[in-house]
């Protein structure tokens, strides 16, 4: 349930993102390029359907989408520029959001805001955070999705670590992770090495 996208473009642009030099603007800017380059490849195997319409010279049948309705539920704060992003390229999808903090003496992620589509259920969830470096985060937001109904859920990452990706094949093994790159690892802090850094802060220029 791992699919990395090896186009050009992709590399190109990861290869931006990890560059120290990369401003706000530009990482933001690179971020959402990002997420639309990686939603081609999670949303390959939507389904279509023929629906009859004239073009200026003649009538016929052409595909559109058809099946399940979509949701994009981003987790807080980093998500947040892929989900506009990728509302642009879906506009009838719905969006959701939940929010986590770390909490300091277990270490464990803790839920404080989640709003999803009442219809979660009905819907095919593209789950988006820049990063899936330990898993918790991603794992939890999971337990939260299903919790609330949902049931074909794809994440969609920047960057992944080999823990992270082997956490969720393990305990959410239907869950599908689209990504550009498995770096090598995690440092002691938990970043993703080499990485680029922490994605939240490189886009909103926080610290």
């Amino acid at each position: 349930m791992l699919v990395l996208v090896r186009h050009p473009l992709v590399q190109h642009k990861l290869s931006l993102m990890r560059d120290k030099r990369t401003g706000v603007k530009e990482f933001r800017e690179l971020a959402s390029e990002m997420a639309v380059l990686l939603a081609y490849e999670a949303t390959r195997d939507l389904e279509l359907e023929d629906i009859g319409l004239e073009t200026p010279l003649e009538s016929g049948f052409f595909p559109t989408l058809a099946g399940k309705k979509l949701a994009l539920v981003a987790i807080l704060r980093a998500g947040l520029v892929l989900a506009e992003a990728l509302v642009n390229l879906i506009p009838a999808a719905k969006v959701g959001h939940i929010g986590l903090y770390r909490d300091p003496d277990s270490l464990e992620p803790v839920e404080y805001y989640a709003k999803l589509p009442q219809d979660i259920g009905e819907r095919r969830v593209f789950l988006l955070d820049p990063m899936l470096a330990t898993g918790g985060s991603v794992l939890k937001s999971i337990s939260i999705l299903k919790g609330a109904g949902a049931q074909a859920i794809s994440l969609i990452c920047i960057l992944a670590s080999p823990q992270g990706v082997e956490l969720i094949n393990r305990a959410a093994p239907d869950v599908e992770i689209v990504t550009a790159s498995v770096d090598r690892g995690l440092d002691q802090h938990g970043y993703i090495v080499p990485g680029l850094g922490d994605a939240g802060d490189r886009l909103f220029g926080t610290r």
